[in-house]
């Protein structure tokens, strides 16, 4: 019998969720952790020009910084039957196993977006941003970096309530993020912002979606940034 895993892996879409996925613009934010995806993500929504595409998860509710999360809002809360049983209709655009859930984006929530005329958009793994790809050519991949190494320490610190519990984690996140970075590098498709001022990274975001996917010289110019960023990360890593 076919492992829940290996299930999920294998998942595609049907030809109508192709097809309306290639209909609908979609852009999507990646980055390494204290990049700042969820702000940037936030405040182009605030234009109204974008719908935030929810994920679905087969998991209960919980309360984030106190407030129970909403279905439909935060997250659609699925069973894993029913999950499973999306999977089998084709009804995921994506979807993928974390630790030991299934997450994933559904048809019906890209033709939320389709049908009132807005740009789908999503915080998405960069795993996400190659099944995307591998679907539809209407997709813009915007890569999300912060300054500098010294900068995203400080911001990944603040998450952590002491500095025993950053200290304990902060291998992972920057294993994680040469991982991340590497991929995305070797991609010829991906855009990347320097999240150094909030405004400056969602307009930059806002030209790159409006700009039909076009690259010009400042994505060179990013690009070498973003290289210098994953060499200074790989020195703290070896030290």
């Amino acid at each position: 019998m076919e492992s829940l895993s290996a299930k999920v892996e294998s998942a595609t879409p049907n030809q109508e969720g192709v097809q309306l996925l290639r209909d609908t613009k979609v852009a999507l934010l990646v980055g390494i952790t204290g990049a700042g995806k969820n702000s940037v993500l936030n405040e182009m929504v605030k234009t109204g020009n974008y719908h935030d595409l929810v994920t679905s998860v087969t998991r209960q509710p919980r309360l984030n910084n106190g407030v129970p999360e909403q279905d439909g809002v935060d997250y659609h809360f699925l069973t894993e039957d029913q999950a499973l049983a999306a999977i089998d209709a084709g009804e995921y655009v994506e979807v993928s196993m974390v630790h030991n859930r299934i997450y994933g984006v559904t048809v019906s929530e890209v033709r939320r977006a389709h049908d009132i005329g807005k740009i789908a958009i999503a915080d998405v793994t960069v795993e996400g941003v190659d099944k995307y790809k591998s679907l539809s050519d209407n997709v813009v991949a915007i890569f999300l970096l912060p300054p500098n190494y010294d900068e995203w320490q400080r911001r990944v610190q603040k998450r952590y309530p002491t500095i025993e519990e950053f200290q304990a984690d902060w291998p992972n996140r920057r294993a994680s993020a040469i991982r991340e970075l590497e991929a995305a590098l070797e991609k010829p498709y991906y855009h990347f912002v320097i999240n150094d001022s909030l405004s400056e990274a969602v307009d930059a975001c806002l030209q790159i979606v409006g700009s039909d996917d076009k690259f010009y010289r400042k994505d060179d110019e990013k690009h070498l940034v973003a290289r210098d960023i994953l060499n200074e990360i790989r020195e703290h890593y070896e030290n």
